[in-house]
């Protein structure tokens, strides 16, 4: 299976994974500003976007994971979006070795709702996701991306989103429903605590298909985790309100708490030393 992939810049590893019916085109803004620092690896998931004819055993979080590990083995800095956040927690859970740093964007360790869990969408949006992409899959990701930002968010982040959906074509359906599998039977509550690569939770105030009381679950319980809610925004933060989302984003990746400075220079984050 071969995988898709760009790289830009030089220095240490970052990976960024997109969500559930997306590619690596996405994160198009925040690969160029990282690789003025960092290496940076932007994949398309198996079946999605130019990896569309990549085909895996199994759609799950691990497989998704050795996946892109078979692109960058080293340790790296993982940035995972929606379901790409997933991925990230699986990496960090069977490999921390190749974890350095890990960022987890609107995503969650459980996404449909149930009687312990409120903080996700009801059962019955996801399976009329996977009725209808067997019919329709341009009407029913149109719908789909409405529920990606908060109300009164700018149109053109929709449009961006829009745009780079199908600026490849669809997505094979066996990755699409694969991941709609996923997103259905997936529960990565109990590992949470294991995790202890340090993490950066970042959510929109205002997201409707991951509410923000699943990113305060997250990091509660994560044992170093840092969270970043952004007043307003959707389940888009870093196309929505990229100068807060990078800024958030830049403070965590530049900084270690084990020392005053970096190699590079700059002040080092010190999550103790929060007020």
């Amino acid at each position: 299976m071969t995988l898709y992939y760009e790289q830009h810049g030089q220095g240490p590893d970052v990976v960024l994974l997109h969500g559930w019916s997306f590619h690596g085109g996405v994160w198009a803004d925040v690969a160029r500003a990282l690789a003025a620092r960092y290496r940076v690896t932007v994949i398309d998931l198996p079946g999605h976007g130019r990896s569309r004819d990549a085909v895996l055993r199994a759609f799950t979080p691990e497989t998704l994971a050795e996946s892109v590990q078979r692109v960058v083995p080293g340790p790296a800095i993982w940035i995972g979006w929606s379901l790409g956040g997933f991925i990230a927690l699986a990496a960090a859970q069977h490999t921390p070795q190749t974890v350095t740093k890990l960022v987890l964007v609107s995503a969650t360790p459980k996404y449909v709702r149930s009687a312990d869990w409120p903080h996700a969408m009801l059962p019955s949006v996801l399976a009329q996701f996977a009725q209808d992409i067997e019919t329709d899959y341009a009407a029913t990701f149109t719908r789909f991306l409405s529920l990606q930002s908060a109300a009164g968010e700018d149109r053109d982040m929709l449009r961006k989103l829009r745009d780079e959906l199908f600026l490849h074509g669809e997505p094979a359906k066996g990755a699409l429903r694969g991941g709609l599998q996923l997103l259905r039977d997936e529960d990565r509550r109990a590992v949470l605590p294991g995790i202890k690569v340090p993490t950066l939770v970042i959510h929109g105030e205002r997201d409707r298909l991951v509410p923000v009381g699943a990113a305060q679950y997250v990091a509660d319980r994560l044992p170093d985790a840092r969270l970043e809610i952004i007043p307003g925004a959707g389940h888009a933060p870093f196309l929505s309100h990229p100068a807060v989302f990078m800024q958030k984003l830049n403070e965590f990746v530049q900084y270690d708490k084990t020392s005053e400075r970096s190699e590079q220079g700059y002040i080092q984050y010190d999550k103790t030393s929060e007020p």
